[in-house]
Formats: C-alpha cells, sequence, structure tokens
C-alpha cells in the first residue's frame, strides 16, 4: 500500500529541506523574518503567563530572540532548530553572543541548542516550557499537523504556543502572472488563518486566537524582488516546474514582472499577508470509558493541577 500523492500546491519534503540548508547559508536572517517577529511580539502584551523557559523555534530565521528577552527578560531561552545546518548557524551566533575573555574561558557553558528529533538540553525543564515561539514557520512544514503535534508536546499544561507565517493572499500577484503565461503556480498553498485553528484544535490546543494583515512591499525593479524572495525559501510545491529554467526564460520573466507588478510610482510591488496563531495546552481530558488509561506524565500534571488550585 503507498502513500496518497500530495496536491501540486503541497510543500515536497526534499525540495524544502535543500531550501533550508540554502537559507542556512544567508549572511544573515532575512529582513522580513525579523519585522514580523517584532508584529508578533507586539501581540505578548495582553498575556498573563510569564514563561520560566521558552523555545525559539528555527530560532536563526526567526529572529525571535530580542523582541521575546525584551518581554521575558527573566526567561531562560532554549533554541530548538528543524536541521542541523540551522543547529549551526544558532550555535554560532549563541557563542558570539556569550563570548568571554581568554582568562575566563573556564565559564563557557553549553549552548542551550538542539535539532529536532535530538534529546533534550541538558538541564531542560521536566514538564516542558511555559511558551513556544516559533516566527515564520507555518508555511515551511512539509507535516504541519505533526509539526504543531511536535509543539504541543513540547508546553507545560497551560503553557501558550505563539506562531505566524505567511497567509494564501501573499504574492497573489505572481500567481495570477504564472497563471496567465500558463506556467506552473510559483508558491505553495499557504495556509489561511481559519484552517490553522481547526489544525490548532486537532493538535490538542485549546481557545485558538487567530489574527492576519495584509501588507504591500515594493521593490525598484525585478532583480530586487527575486533577490529578496529567494531569502524566504525558493518555490518547494510538488506541482513545481520540473528542471531547470534557461536564460531565455528568466528574461521573459523579469520583462513580464516588470509589466504585471507596476505601480503608479514606477516600484513594482506584491501582496504579503501574515497570519498569526495563539493558543493554550489545556489540562489532559482522559475520555472516560470502562477501563480509562492515562499516562504518568498527564497523571502528574493533573494532580499537581488539582494541589496548585487546593
Amino acid at each position: 500500500m503507498t502513500d496518497a500523492p500530495l496536491p501540486p500546491v503541497s510543500p515536497q519534503p526534499a525540495a524544502l529541506a535543500r531550501q533550508l540548508r540554502r537559507l542556512a547559508t544567508l549572511p544573515s536572517p532575512p529582513w522580513l523574518h525579523g519585522e514580523v517577529a517584532r508584529r508578533l511580539a507586539d501581540k505578548l502584551g495582553p498575556i498573563r503567563i510569564e514563561p520560566a523557559h521558552w523555545v525559539d523555534w528555527s530560532a536563526w530565521l526567526g529572529e525571535g530572540v530580542s523582541p521575546v528577552a525584551a518581554r521575558y527578560p527573566d526567561a531562560r531561552r532554549w533554541v530548538i532548530e528543524p536541521t542541523p545546518a540551522l543547529t549551526t548557524r544558532s550555535t554560532e551566533a549563541w557563542q558570539a553572543s556569550h563570548a568571554s575573555p581568554w582568562w575566563a574561558r573556564w565559564r563557557r557553558t553549553t549552548p542551550p541548542v538542539a535539532t529536532m528529533g535530538d534529546p533534550h538540553p541538558e538541564g531542560w525543564p521536566a514538564d516542558g516550557v511555559q511558551m513556544v515561539w516559533a516566527n515564520m514557520t507555518l508555511h515551511a512544514a512539509a507535516d504541519l499537523p505533526g509539526l504543531l503535534a511536535h509543539w504541543h508536546g513540547l508546553l507545560d499544561t497551560n503553557g501558550f504556543l505563539m506562531c505566524s507565517g505567511l497567509g494564501p493572499d501573499t504574492a497573489r500577484e505572481l500567481r495570477d502572472l504564472y497563471r496567465a503565461l500558463g506556467w506552473p503556480l510559483p508558491t505553495v498553498d499557504f495556509i489561511d488563518m481559519h484552517d490553522l485553528g481547526d489544525e490548532l484544535v486537532k493538535a490538542g490546543f485549546q481557545d485558538p486566537v487567530m489574527d492576519m494583515e495584509r501588507l504591500t512591499l515594493t521593490w525598484p525593479d525585478a532583480e530586487a524582488m527575486l533577490a529578496e524572495l529567494r531569502t524566504w525559501g525558493g518555490n518547494v510545491a510538488v506541482g513545481r516546474h520540473a528542471g531547470l529554467r534557461t536564460p531565455r526564460w528568466r528574461a521573459r520573466l523579469l520583462e513580464a514582472l516588470h509589466t504585471h507588478c507596476r505601480r503608479p510610482d514606477g516600484r513594482l510591488g506584491l501582496t504579503l499577508e501574515l497570519v498569526y496563531g495563539h493558543a493554550l495546552k489545556p489540562l489532559p481530558r482522559p475520555r472516560l470509558a470502562a477501563e480509562t488509561r492515562v499516562s504518568l506524565d498527564d497523571m502528574k500534571r493533573m494532580v499537581r493541577h488539582v494541589g496548585d488550585k487546593g
């Protein structure tokens, strides 16, 4: 029995892995990711939970350390990266920020950085963290339900998730252009905020709060536009064009972009939709039956919760 084929607009795991390896070689994280991190951090204001520990997921690309540390200066940060190459970049960034003089090298500690699937770093809280921060990651997941379940497992009871990614209106002008030219679509099918809310509930989260905003980004020419789009990640859709493109095709694309995406001010523009999600991990609620099995960890959480309320 074979797995059902993926829809053409789904992320292809192998292509996504290649793009993540390429992004890990950028000289610095994408400008857009840092901007979205600041916008996501603004949504922490009404949240009353004060994390003692938090996970910075895909931290090097996500650019979340500064805005989150400003909000929770006393919380301990743990980094989990999706690939070994990004783990290396986060480790290097941590070492650079914790550099000590030659006479104090003995004081250096092991970076709290791990790769997805590896054992947790030394000192990891036994019950999990109080916040998972995952900026600009929703559109870069080959298995979003599995990823949400993984984030759920990292959290302690009453911990919360903060996540963001690109929404379905992103680059709609580019998709319209490709469709008019008869080319395969240039992007994956970005998740709608309502569908994200449904997926969060399926993964075991509670009280999801969804939000979105649309922006317009502009560039002086098509070359500058394409160069920046590459820093966000390339086209990883299953149904993308197979094989390499020719210089003649690229010249045709540049000409079409200058015509189709030209704004009244002369600059080229693309729509950007940002999707934000926030949700809590509730107390485990086992289904009651003639015989109900509860894991030891969940039982401990339930007992501790009752003790906290007494």
